[in-house]
């Protein structure tokens, strides 16, 4: 309960609309986690059925509480008619040395501002600037470590729904971050 209650609370945050509610939902998930255990027929490893609990907990919760996530936008990300990062931003294909790279590297940054709780603090903030999907999966991802055949079935995504989410996620945060990191600021 100890490891996994922060990242159940995050989650539970996409779903319902305040933090307290989200609380109870994790609260109500290790309740329903606790009852249905001698049930558990590890199909799935135990944190991904947990999570899997979780999620239609919130979800039910989150119409109780009026406020419902679409997931018909899980199902298509593709739908979103928005480039993921700007494609002047890579290297033509035909480049010698890198095809397809980055055209300009990240900036070699001081370690001490990348620890800073600032820039944490604007990393959290472009995460939650995102739509509840791509939130949840770069939360997973990056920053709870999960695979991304735990995210895809914690979530209910296919594979490729989850590198799209994903990949717009971390182009959105990248972007916030360089704006952020800037030298004329």
């Amino acid at each position: 309960m100890r490891e996994w209650n922060a990242s159940l609370l995050r989650v539970a945050r996409i779903f319902v609309p305040s933090r307290a509610v989200a609380e109870e939902v994790v609260q109500e998930t290790w309740v329903r986690v606790l009852g249905a255990l001698d049930r558990f027929e590890g199909r799935s490893s135990l944190r991904t059925w947990v999570f899997r609990i979780l999620v239609n907990t919130a979800k039910t919760r989150a119409q109780r509480e009026g406020r419902v996530l679409p997931f018909s936008a899980l199902n298509d990300p593709a739908r979103v008619p928005e480039a993921a990062v700007d494609p002047d931003r890579f290297r033509p294909e035909d480049d010698e040395r890198y095809p397809g790279h980055w055209s300009v590297p990240p900036r070699d940054l001081p370690e001490e501002r990348l620890l800073a709780a600032e820039t944490r603090a604007k990393l959290a903030e472009a995460i939650d600037a995102l739509p509840a999907t791509q939130a949840a999966v770069i939360r997973l991802r990056d920053v709870d470590g999960w695979s991304s055949e735990e995210v895809c079935n914690a979530l209910d995504l296919t594979e490729v729904n989850q590198r799209v989410l994903l990949h717009r996620a971390r182009a959105k945060v990248r972007r916030a971050l360089e704006d952020y990191l800037a030298p004329d600021k």
